[in-house]
């Protein structure tokens, strides 16, 4: 077995253009790689996404490290300074789409891997990867599904680690121990289009809408807790689409999400949105449909051999102590959360979803070093 070059492996990944939901080769690279490792890998296709389940061992515990090779659309190509699917490097970094979410994380984590099992010889358990080609995209054929897959299968990961990135600023910064909520809401308020002149003889649905927007978004909806920061409803959008100041519309809507901790439940904020509609409606005569859902549901990794071992492997490499943390957006540990114990650690997110996105050489190459020293720990003979 050789060493694998998390930089070389970085720059396979980066290379291929794996826009969600194309895998361009991405998945085919990393299975290469896992089987000379001796990994057992399993693809798992859904509709139009590609996914990959690699384990070595048969053996618990079963610590499963879990990621994406799917990244976000380049934008403007023409304004990055390299090409954005080329993984060139240049004053210490890589460059290209992927490099920090999260391809850069994966080849940290097989090289990782390699030094892991040449070092130790033998393994006391098993190692295995879950990676989806839809954590960019609407999630919906990619982790969850693999999870229900492998379930089905009599498959037990006792404890996981998502690589995405995780540090605001320095690596060994912080660890996410949890993720709030997310509830996506559209509105749509129909009334009768007519002439401002006339308003008896119209129903104009954007006072209606204002009303129902002003109540959702001036609700206090907590305080936060010691984990979590408060919950925030944005409002993201409005729309009437009316050119003209004589013509009352006959249509408006409005986008909003709501980030909430623990302190609430999706379904009783479903319920505190529809009974909002329901007092607008009382004085409205004309008609609201609300689509609302909750993708991502709040969840919380209480401290485990999982923060208590990878916060000294942060420690070790970088004399860093971690701060647990719970901010950010969602990701799809909220699916592996109803499996097992799951926290997140990567690379440095200045720069990810953005033109120019990169990720500096030493980081990888610490991030390698801090995932080895921590699977040393985990698999403490």
């Amino acid at each position: 077995m050789r060493k694998i070059d998390p930089i070389d492996f970085a720059q396979q990944l980066i290379r291929c253009a794996s826009v969600t939901p194309a895998d361009a080769g991405a998945l085919g690279i990393l299975q290469n790689a896992l089987e000379k490792m001796g990994f057992s890998c399993t693809r798992y296709p859904f509709e139009d996404v590609d996914n990959l389940y690699a384990r070595l061992g048969d053996q618990a515990p079963n610590f499963c490290y879990a990621g994406h090779v799917d990244v976000v659309p380049v934008g403007d190509a023409v304004q990055w300074r390299h090409n954005p699917f080329g993984a060139e490097i240049e004053d210490g970094k890589i460059w290209g789409r992927g490099a920090a979410d999260m391809k850069g994380g994966i080849a940290a984590f097989v090289a990782a891997v390699s030094r892991f099992l040449i070092d130790r010889k033998t393994l006391s358990g098993s190692i295995s990867f879950l990676i989806t080609g839809d954590e960019e995209g609407p999630a919906l054929n990619g982790t969850k599904k693999v999870l229900n897959a492998i379930a089905d299968k009599s498959e037990v990961i006792d404890h996981c680690l998502v690589g995405e990135p995780t540090n605001p600023n320095t690596l060994g910064e912080m660890i996410k121990i949890g993720r709030r909520g997310s509830l996506n809401g559209v509105l749509s308020v129909t009334g009768t289009q007519g002439h401002v002149a006339y308003p008896d003889l119209a129903g104009n649905p954007v006072p209606a809408l204002l009303k129902l927007l002003t109540a959702l978004s001036s609700k206090k909806l907590d305080e936060g807790n010691k984990n979590f920061q408060p919950s925030n409803l944005e409002i993201t959008s409005v729309d009437v689409d009316n050119p003209a100041h004589n013509i009352i519309a006959g249509a408006a809507s409005a986008k909003f999400n709501i980030r909430f901790n623990t302190e609430h439940k999706g379904e009783d904020l479903l319920g505190w949105i529809n009974d909002e509609i329901k007092k607008v409606e009382e004085t409205f005569d004309g008609m609201i449909k609300a689509d609302l859902s909750v993708p991502g549901h709040p969840f919380l990794t209480e401290p485990c051999v999982l923060t208590e071992k990878l916060s000294a492997a942060v420690t070790e490499i970088t004399g860093m102590t971690p701060l647990l943390s719970t901010s950010g957006g969602t990701s799809d540990a909220r699916f592996i959360t109803s499996y097992a114990p799951v926290i997140e650690f990567g690379l440095i997110g200045k720069t990810i979803h953005k033109i120019n996105e990169h990720a500096e050489l030493k980081d990888i190459t610490d991030l390698m070093e801090i995932y080895k020293a921590f699977l040393m720990r985990y698999f403490e003979l």
